[in-house]
């Protein structure tokens, strides 16, 4: 297989029976999706984007909610030959005059061809394209096709031609548009999948957006791609029934999950017992910890609770990944990971990838490479990375030294094993003390009264002591003022007991105050710019 394509075809020739993907919808019988019904609801999908005139290699945005169209059009898109990128669709925990900023501005970097999206958001995605070139199709309507592949165009496709767009979540970051390649892909999932054992007869088990790389790569183009069965949840149902995630396990053998480390704690917290009845999690081989910092404290926490339905305590492991990357850069084994300083290690680097810490750059821009267990930035180099951010050889040019891959991450190399230990550019400085804000979130996170997950902490520049103080912004799941008081004091407590800093800020606000990313992450920076503002 040269193209993600070809190994569509392949399957379709060869299996085309075979239960693909399983979509899950609460109150709903499961939508079972066979390679069939998967490459003939693509083909619909690709002969909609022809009579559209879009161009081989032209962008396909999908704004699209969790559904069978949105699965077809991303592998029709592909099958056209044109360059899908699956973007978040606008929801009530989003803020529609910031969505609306972004996909502007998306729009106006990434020049789409087409814009494919669900009908209650038509005259949405009609306003956001305007009078440009941009096509807006809608998916109700768009019926499957028997695919004639030798007049598919995207058959035609070479491995180094750009085959889809991941664009991270952030305040700008809808402008970068990491540019994937075929190649790239199909090294990443040649890479990845023997390093958590996965083949064609296991099953992943997901919630996660498929705007995200770990849900997009890992959860979604690596099973279609290998002929794994997959089960989707939708990320929000997720949110309301966590407990649905290890009944799809049960009910189907999953045997591979991904979570994001504040899921390990969210589930362990959240999930009554009630709805564990039955639950059987013997199959599960890997709990995936990946795309934040982790913490051995919630493998410690998930195990325990979880280890009573049959989860083995080896399955968790850790995974450092990003998307300009495709997908992961270091994976652990079962079992095979080192713990310093409360976090462990991010596994061994990737076949076929290398990793370089490097310090800080003199002032001709030199950087020399740290010694073990020193701290710098992780610089990376694979046969998977990015063939560019899209429309942006300003931001490409600057994002590689020596051939590698400057990551903005922070970590250091012990023996072979990769410990990430935060972001440059996060990093709160108080009287010369480094500290990470991951790990002061980490801290008041498990403060009782604080809700699960949603916390930030950032530097705040004391011009007097010249230094930075610590803020804490958290929300509390009550609005007693005097149960607010002790769970204030309890978080400044817990901070002074358990890092070198004190918190001189800590505010609490009602769920749904602080700002999160598309991907569901703390939006640090426009949580901190709000919280000046108000303050100003």
């Amino acid at each position: 297989m040269t193209t993600l394509a070809h190994s569509l075809r392949s399957h379709y020739e060869t299996a085309p029976d075979r239960i693909a993907i399983t979509l899950q919808f609460a109150g709903k019988d499961d939508m079972h999706l066979t390679t069939r019904d998967l490459t003939e609801g693509a083909a619909g999908f690709a002969r909609a984007l022809q009579n559209a005139s879009v161009p081989p290699g032209g962008v396909v945005i999908l704004i699209q909610q969790h559904s069978r169209e949105l699965v077809c059009a991303f592998w029709g898109a592909i099958l056209h030959g044109a360059i899908p990128a699956i973007m978040p669709f606008l929801t009530e925990k989003l803020s529609p005059e910031k969505y609306r900023h972004e996909l502007a501005a998306l729009i106006e970097i990434t020049r789409p061809s087409a814009l494919v999206t669900y009908a209650a958001f038509e005259d949405e995605a009609r306003r956001a394209v305007g009078d440009g070139n941009c096509a807006v199709i809608v998916q109700e309507g768009i019926t499957p096709a028997a695919p004639d592949f030798a007049s598919l165009r995207g058959i035609q496709a070479k491995p180094s031609d750009i085959v889809l767009l991941q664009h991270s979540s952030g305040s700008t970051g809808l402008q970068k548009g990491v540019a994937l390649s075929h190649r790239a892909v199909l090294n990443q999932i040649a890479a990845y999948a023997p390093t958590i054992e996965l083949s064609e007869q296991d099953t992943i088990v997901s919630w996660l957006p498929l705007y995200h790389d770990m849900g997009l790569i890992a959860c979604f183009v690596m099973p279609v791609v290998m002929g794994t069965r997959l089960v989707l949840l939708s990320p929000f149902e997720w949110v309301r029934g966590p407990h649905r995630l290890f009944s799809a396990i049960t009910k189907y053998g999953g045997t591979h999950i991904w979570l994001p480390n504040f899921a390990l704690n969210f589930c362990a917290q959240k999930i009554r017992d009630r709805d564990l009845e039955g639950v059987d999690l013997t199959t599960l081989r890997r709990v995936v910890n990946c795309s934040e910092p982790m913490f051995a404290s919630s493998h410690d926490i998930f195990i325990r609770r979880f280890v009573r339905y049959g989860m083995r305590p080896s399955a968790v492991v850790m995974c450092y990944a990003m998307a300009e990357n495709t997908f992961a850069v270091s994976q652990s084994a079962g079992g095979d990971f080192l713990v310093e300083n409360g976090r462990p290690s991010a596994g061994k680097v990737l076949p076929f990838a290398s990793a370089r810490i490097l310090g800080a750059p003199d002032g001709a821009g030199e950087r020399d490479d740290l010694r073990e267990g020193e701290v710098g930035e992780i610089a990376i180099r694979s046969n998977c990375m990015l063939s560019g951010y899209y429309h942006r050889d300003d931001l490409t040019a600057g994002a590689f030294y020596e051939g590698y891959f400057l990551t903005g991450d922070l970590g250091y190399l012990r023996g072979e094993h990769l410990f990430v230990s935060g972001r440059k550019k996060d990093l709160i400085i108080v009287g010369g003390k480094n500290v990470y804000p991951q790990d002061l979130e980490q801290i008041v996170n498990d403060v009782p009264g604080v809700h699960a997950g949603r916390v930030v902490a950032f530097g705040v520049m004391n011009d007097a002591a010249g230094t930075e103080d610590v803020c804490i912004l958290a929300e509390a799941d009550t609005t007693d003022e005097d149960e607010r008081a002790a769970i204030a004091a309890a978080i400044r407590q817990a901070v002074t007991q358990n890092s070198d800093v004190a918190a001189r800020f800590v505010e609490l606000f009602a769920p749904g105050y602080l700002f999160k990313t598309s991907s569901g992450k703390i939006a640090r920076a426009a949580n901190k710019e709000r919280w000046m503002e108000v303050g100003d």
